[in-house]
């Protein structure tokens, strides 16, 4: 949603969105969600969300120091072990709750262990893994307001796909993220593994055929990163293909406007100062923020008050700038390298991506800082929230590969979160999809 987060507006609507800025942990895999007998001869297909795209629940220990009255007697929690669904609950909209949602997905970066943690008192995880159930809507009892892939996974359900026997959905905890070699990531090194034994397990019961895994926005960050890790065999025993929506290969120029003053995505009634410490504190918004491989020199943010211009080869500097200082060695450790190189995915690649909408492409902040909201923005071209230039460019790279089979199918006019629902964008998956039963046999799983 972007749900970076928010700033990578993953969610359907507006209420959701606005919460995806905001940011939780995944539990196993399920092996015995996935059910063995499929009839007709189709290829598995595993669902990635992106940000903000899964419903996260939280338990809060005698560590938790609420911060006011207020969070400390919300939610009111009665059975399921203390655990509630923190993201995505409508309260939250109220300022005052607005803050206890916020220091409750606030991740620190813990120095010493160089990876990040919860806050003091806070337990996190993301139920039901294996099933679509959690990124079909964010709040069951909002089904038109928070409905995120259910479109998508119906869709498939009507082209004969069956939920636990050939359709899986593998959701995750959207503030973390991953790290360049030689740093660990526990969480996001944990959804790794936990995916990898997800394909196996859909493969397995079917037939041995590889799966088809569709992801939207930075599920298609983690699903490259996935592959990327796997040995060149296994991949191609048990990945027929990557479907990728609305891909950030190279970040978004939108997530700098996250960091610098937040975002609120034009939700009313909403103190973007509340959220806006807590949309810094997500790893995942800081792998989204422009990569220099991809915007190069060009000029993002100009602050007048301070007389300095940032780009995405000075990064670190935007961060110290803005007084996110906490920011700056992650950024330079353990994200810089990670979106340095696009590595091939080593199986074909399918990349939908929304065009013509009008896209953050510069801010320009005033004498008051950034602590207000910038008083010029320039648009350009791309999907409402990620640029064209991330969308499109770093892949072309790919086509140079006489190993990579590399698809790039342009929606004029679909948005970054419209894709999900957009009839042209949902015709094309199922064609990718339909192509590759159709051409179905039985593998042999390594």
């Amino acid at each position: 949603m972007e749900p970076g987060r928010p700033s990578l507006a993953l969610a359907p609507a507006a209420l959701t969105v606005m919460m995806v800025m905001l940011s939780l942990s995944c539990c196993g895999v399920s092996a015995a969600r996935v059910v063995a007998g499929a009839g007709a001869e189709r290829h598995p297909v595993i669902l990635i969300p992106g940000a903000g795209g899964n419903q996260l629940e939280a338990r809060l220990t005698e560590d938790y120091k609420p911060c006011s009255l207020a969070c400390r007697v919300w939610p009111p929690v009665r059975g399921r072990g203390g655990w509630f669904r923190l993201w995505f609950d409508p309260s939250v909209l109220l300022a005052p709750l607005t803050r206890c949602f916020a220091e409750r997905m606030t991740l620190y970066y813990d120095a010493v262990a160089d990876d990040y943690r919860n806050a003091p008192g806070v337990e996190t995880r993301v139920s039901d893994f294996g099933s679509t159930s959690t990124l079909r809507y964010l709040d069951p009892s909002l089904k038109l307001l928070t409905g995120y892939m259910n479109t998508l996974a119906s869709t498939l359900e009507k082209a004969g796909y069956e939920e636990g026997q050939d359709l899986f959905g593998a959701p995750y905890d959207f503030r973390y993220g991953l790290a360049g070699p030689g740093h660990p990531s526990a969480v996001g090194s944990a959804y790794l593994h936990r995916l990898r034994l997800l394909v196996e397990s859909a493969c397995a019961a079917n037939g041995g055929r590889p799966a088809i895994l569709v992801a939207h926005s930075l599920g298609g960050l983690f699903a490259l990163q996935f592959l990327a890790r796997s040995p060149l065999p296994w991949r191609s025993a048990h990945v027929a293909r990557l479907v990728t929506l609305s891909a950030p290969w190279g970040g978004s120029v939108q997530e700098m406007l996250t960091f610098a003053s937040g975002n609120t995505l034009g939700v009313p009634f909403v103190d973007a100062s509340l959220i806006r410490d807590e949309q810094r504190s997500a790893e995942s918004n800081l792998w989204l923020l422009p990569a220099p491989r991809v915007f190069g020199n060009t000029t993002l943010v100009v602050s007048r008050g301070q007389n300095r211009s940032y780009s995405a080869k000075n990064v670190t500097q935007f961060l110290r700038d803005i007084g996110f200082e906490e920011g700056v060695e992650p950024y330079r450790a353990r994200i810089r390298p990670l979106v340095e190189a696009l590595p091939e995915p080593g199986v074909p690649v399918t990349c939908l991506v929304g065009t013509g909408v009008d896209t953050v492409e510069s801010l320009v902040y005033g004498e008051g800082g950034f602590e207000e909201p910038p008083e010029e923005v320039v648009y350009g071209d791309g999907d409402g929230t990620v640029n064209l230039a991330s969308l499109v460019g770093p892949i072309k790279a790919w086509s140079d590969s006489p190993a990579q089979v590399v698809e790039v199918v342009e929606l004029p006019g679909v948005s970054h979160s419209g894709i999900l629902n957009d009839k042209s964008a949902l015709e094309q998956i199922i064609r990718v999809v339909d192509s590759i039963n159709l051409n179905a046999t039985s593998y042999q799983t390594s």
